[in-house]
């Protein structure tokens, strides 16, 4: 059974009225839902090429991967560490497990961009018809997109559906 990781989830009552009680952030969340659908998009072009492996690689999609991936995920890792993450440390209220979330994806935050890195190197390799070992990059990639695809599902479940409209 697959599961699509970039559906909506309801709202917890009990995140709900926490969050609620938070004044509306001076930036729009918007930019975080359209860097969501970026990030989603990228993780598609990774599993395209990852499908593509062995024989059938775009060495032209592995380029641009590759120049995308840093840009994007250091983006939104800033973006998300020094309003979204802050906005919702600065409620008097905080919840112990909302911080303990917050830290959780700060982590995270820090495994992904030196994945990313990583990533980064063996796509540029790949593209520019360098030899790689195809196996690996293979779970590189899967490792990368999958990990990624959950990370945002985390966030849309535990943050951003429970933040208030």
């Amino acid at each position: 059974m697959e599961m699509d990781m970039r559906r909506t989830i309801e709202p917890t009552p009990s995140a709900q009225n926490h969050l609620s009680s938070l004044a509306p952030c001076g930036t729009s969340l918007e930019w975080l839902q359209r860097a969501h659908a970026e990030q989603l998009a990228l993780c598609d072009r990774l599993e395209e090429i990852a499908d593509s492996l062995p024989a059938n690689v775009d060495r032209q999609k592995c380029l641009y991967a590759a120049k995308a991936l840093g840009p994007l995920i250091k983006g939104v890792h800033t973006y998300e560490e020094t309003i979204l993450f802050p906005w919702l440390e600065s409620t008097p209220d905080i919840q112990p497990a909302l911080r303990e979330t917050l830290n959780r994806l700060k982590f995270e935050h820090c495994e992904d961009a030196c994945f990313a890195e990583e990533l980064t190197d063996t796509l540029l390799r790949l593209g520019s018809g360098q030899s790689v070992n195809v196996e690996a990059t293979g779970y590189m990639l899967r490792g990368f997109f999958e990990a990624l695809r959950r990370h945002i599902a985390f966030e849309r479940e535990h943050i951003m559906s429970n933040l208030p409209a």
